[in-house]
């Protein structure tokens, strides 16, 4: 453990930063899962409301600095890419 006082608050608020990156990353990987529940139920519309939920969620988490930007476009993508594959199976 630190000793230092710069140190020790240095350690507390990596904790606190460390708690908080944990709970956007598990609020990012539920709405993922709903969105992929929905994709298994072949439930176009509900997928899409749900893609619009994680697309937002998976932003706002790579805008705080949890995920990096371009992880944060990748997931977008494929989610996008499986949504509008479910669109085109059920319209053909």
């Amino acid at each position: 453990m630190a000793n230092h006082k710069s140190a020790l608050k240095r350690a507390k608020q990596s904790e606190i930063r460390r708690v908080r990156n944990r709970s956007r990353k598990t609020r990012m990987k539920t709405a993922i899962k709903a969105l992929e529940e929905a994709l298994k139920a072949q439930s176009l519309e509900l997928a899409e409301q749900r893609f619009r939920e994680a697309s937002s969620i998976i932003a706002k988490t790579a805008s705080k600095g949890t995920i990096h930007k371009n992880t944060a476009s990748r997931k977008i993508s494929r989610l996008a890419r499986k949504v509008n594959a479910l669109k085109a199976a059920q319209s053909a």
